[in-house]
C-alpha cells in the first residue's frame, strides 16, 4: 500500500485543515502517538462508524497510519508528526471529546487544550497495572479512563484516596484488541499441516530486558533447535540499542527461519506460533489470553517507571497472575527453552486455568468497543447540549 508523503509544511498544513473544521466535524478526536495505537482504536472506531454512524477525527503521528489511507467517508485524518505542529495541536485543541492511548497528559510537553474544555479519554495500551507499567500520575489529568478489568478500577480509585485526586469516571470497558484476538484465532486456518515451529520473543524495554540478558543465545539456541523464530523488539528498543539490533541482524538477518519485526506481529504469524517468550511486556498476558496456553517468562528485573509504586498497596496484575499464566525460568537456564515448548503445548489444564483467570481479569470479553463506543456516543450528546 502507498502512504503519503508529508514535507514539514504539511505537517502545518494538515493541521491547519484540521483546525478550519467547524465544531460538529471535529466533536470526537482520536490521537495516534505510534503504530501500536491503532490496535487499540481500530474496533472503536469500527463501531462509532460503522455501526452507530458518527463522523470523527483521526489525528496521527504515524507516517504510514493505514486510517490515512482509510476508505471510511466517516472518517477525516490528519498527520501531524511528532514537533512542533504536535505541540500546537494539543494546546489549542478545539473537540469535546479526545481519546488516545499516550499517558503523561500535562506531565511533559502534551497538555490539556488552552482554548477549549476538552473532554480526555485515556485507554489503556496494556493490560497491566497502572502504578507498576507507568509513570506516577500518568492518567490523573484525564476526565475518564477506559478500564481493562477490575484492578484498574481499584487501583486508580485507590491512587485517587492516596493522592487526594479527583475522582475521574471510570468506564468498566475491556480490552478491544484482546477481543479482536480470539476472533482471529477462532477464525484461523492452519494452511500448512506441519507442525507449529514459530516461537515469538517479545522483549519489553529496559537495560535488563531479555533482549540484552539473553537475547542472542535464545535466538541462537532455538534456531538450532529446529525453530522459526520471530523477534518483535519493544519500538523503545529499536530506537536506543540500535547497536544491539544491527549485531543481531548482522548474525541472524540471512537465515531464512529468523524475522526481526520492527512493527505490529502480522496477524497470521500470532495465529500460527507455538509459543511466546517474554519478560515483562503486556503482549504476554493477550496472547495467554487468546490462545489460553502459558508464555514463557524469562525472569529478568521488572522495570519500574513509578518509584514510588509501594504507596499503592495492591499488588500489580502482571505479578499476581504471571504464575497462572506462564511458566517462568532464569536467564542461566534457558538451555532448558526448546523442550520445555514441546510439554507445555501438551498440557490441556493450562487451558482451562488461563480461561479462568482470563475472565476475573477481563471485562465485557467479546463486546469491550460496544461498551466504549456507547460511552462516547452518550458523552458526546451530553456535551453537545452544553455548548
Amino acid at each position: 500500500m502507498k502512504f503519503p508523503s508529508f514535507s514539514m509544511g504539511q505537517v502545518w498544513k494538515e493541521l491547519q485543515k484540521f483546525e478550519s473544521l467547524d465544531e460538529n466535524e471535529s466533536a470526537i478526536v482520536f490521537y495516534a502517538e505510534n503504530k501500536a495505537s491503532i490496535n487499540h482504536f481500530r474496533a472503536l472506531i469500527f463501531e462509532l462508524t460503522e455501526k452507530m454512524n458518527l463522523k470523527i477525527c483521526y489525528v496521527t503521528s504515524v507516517k504510514d497510519d493505514p486510517i490515512l489511507t482509510s476508505k471510511n467517508q466517516k472518517i477525516k485524518s490528519f498527520y501531524i508528526g511528532d514537533g512542533a505542529a504536535r505541540t500546537k495541536f494539543f494546546l489549542t485543541l478545539k473537540a469535546r471529546i479526545l481519546i488516545m492511548d499516550m499517558p503523561d497528559l500535562e506531565k511533559f510537553h502534551i497538555k490539556r487544550s488552552k482554548m477549549h474544555p476538552v473532554h480526555y479519554i485515556y485507554i489503556f495500551h496494556s493490560m497491566f497495572s497502572v502504578h507498576s507499567y507507568l509513570r506516577e500520575g500518568a492518567i490523573d489529568n484525564y476526565d475518564t479512563i477506559f478500564c481493562v478489568g477490575e484492578h484498574h478500577v481499584n487501583e486508580i480509585k485507590e491512587t485517587e484516596t492516596v493522592y487526594k485526586l479527583k475522582s475521574k469516571k471510570l468506564v468498566l470497558y475491556g480490552f478491544p484488541r484482546l477481543d479482536t484476538l480470539i476472533q482471529q484465532q477462532q477464525n484461523f486456518t492452519q494452511e500448512n499441516t506441519e507442525p507449529k515451529k514459530l516461537v515469538l520473543i517479545t522483549p519489553s524495554y529496559g537495560e535488563n530486558n531479555l533482549l540484552e540478558v539473553c537475547g542472542m543465545d535464545l535466538i541462537d539456541l532455538l534456531l538450532k533447535s529446529g525453530f522459526k523464530v520471530l523477534l518483535r523488539p519493544h519500538f523503545k528498543i529499536l530506537k536506543e540499542s540500535e547497536e544491539l539490533i544491527k549485531t543481531i541482524n548482522e548474525k541472524f538477518g540471512k537465515n531464512p527461519n529468523f524475522i526481526l519485526e520492527n512493527g505490529v506481529i502480522p496477524s497470521e504469524l500470532f495465529q500460527s506460533s507455538t509459543c511466546m517468550i517474554s519478560d515483562w511486556s503486556g503482549i504476554s498476558l493477550e496472547y495467554a489470553f487468546t490462545f489460553e496456553r502459558l508464555v514463557i517468562f524469562i525472569d529478568v528485573p521488572k522495570k519500574i517507571l513509578n518509584p514510588n509504586s509501594e504507596k499503592i498497596s495492591l499488588e500489580p496484575i502482571e505479578i499476581s497472575i504471571r504464575h497462572k499464566v506462564g511458566h517462568v525460568i532464569q536467564p542461566t537456564k534457558i538451555e532448558e527453552i526448546p523442550n520445555l515448548i514441546t510439554s507445555l503445548n501438551k498440557n490441556e489444564k493450562n487451558s482451562e486455568e488461563i480461561s479462568d483467570v482470563r475472565s476475573k481479569t477481563v471485562y465485557n470479553i467479546g463486546k469491550s468497543a460496544t461498551v466504549g463506543a456507547g460511552y462516547i456516543q452518550q458523552l458526546n450528546k451530553e456535551l453537545s447540549l452544553k455548548s
